[in-house]
C-alpha cells in the first residue's frame, strides 16, 4: 500500500482491468456475485482475474444475503482476501465468515454500525445503495471516523470530486475510499486513464 487510504477498484469485470488498477496503485479490487447486479461475473471469469493479479492486490467478494453454502462455493475455487456483504446479513452471521468482512451500509447509519464492532464498514448512498454511482453527503461520515470505525467512502466517487471529499473531512482519514462507476466507460469495462487519476487525486488529498 503506497498510502494510508486503502483505495478499493470495484466491480472488476475482466482481467485487463484488473490489471489496470494495480499498475495505477490500488489497493483493493472487488469481484461482484451479487445476483442482478450488471458487474455480476461468474467464478470462470472471477479464476481469471485472479490468475493475472493474485499476490499484488487483495481481492473482495462481494455479496448480498447469500447463504454461507453460496459464499463458500466461490471462495473454495477463487482465493480472496476478504468478503463484502451488501444485504441485510446480521452480526451473528457477519461472524461466521471466515474470513475478514466489510459490511456494506447505506450511509452513516450510527445504530446499524453499533450492530458491527469490529468489522470495516463501508458506507454508500443512503437510499440507493451501492453500484449506482449516487453522490451524497459523505461528511456524514466524520463522527463515525472521528469515533474510531473503520470506515470505506463510497457512492458516486470519481476522480474529479474524491480530493475535496477529502479535504472536507479535515485531519480524519477513512480507511478507505471505492470507487466503480465513477472509473467505468461502456458496459461497465474500467478506463485504466480514469482509475489512475482516481488514485493520483487520492494521494494527493492525503498528502496535503
Amino acid at each position: 500500500m503506497s498510502g494510508s487510504i486503502r483505495i478499493k477498484v470495484c466491480g472488476i469485470t475482466h482481467p485487463d482491468d484488473a490489471q489496470a488498477a494495480v499498475d495505477a496503485g490500488a489497493d483493493l479490487i472487488g469481484l461482484n456475485f451479487i445476483a442482478g447486479s450488471p458487474r455480476r461475473i461468474d467464478v470462470r471469469r472471477a479464476e481469471e482475474i485472479c490468475r493475472r493479479v493474485g499476490g499484488r492486490v487483495e481481492r473482495v467478494a462481494l455479496f448480498r444475503d447469500s447463504s454461507w453454502d453460496e459464499m463458500e462455493r466461490v471462495i473454495r475455487r477463487i482465493e480472496v482476501e476478504r468478503v463484502q456483504l451488501h444485504g441485510d446479513e446480521a452480526p451473528e452471521e457477519v461472524e461466521l465468515v471466515d474470513l475478514p468482512v466489510i459490511k456494506a451500509l447505506r450511509g452513516a447509519d450510527r445504530e446499524a454500525a453499533e450492530r458491527y464492532p469490529g468489522t470495516i464498514l463501508l458506507l454508500d448512498h443512503p437510499t440507493d445503495g451501492g453500484g449506482r454511482g449516487r453522490t451524497w453527503n459523505w461528511s456524514e461520515a466524520a463522527p463515525l471516523i472521528e469515533e474510531g470505525y473503520d470506515v470505506i467512502l463510497a457512492g458516486g466517487l470519481d476522480p474529479s470530486n474524491v480530493g475535496g471529499v477529502l479535504a472536507d473531512l479535515g485531519d480524519l482519514l477513512p480507511w478507505g475510499v471505492d470507487v466503480a462507476t465513477g472509473v467505468e466507460r461502456d458496459e461497465h469495462r474500467k478506463d485504466a486513464a480514469r482509475i489512475a487519476a482516481f488514485i493520483e487525486a487520492v494521494r494527493k488529498a492525503e498528502g496535503a
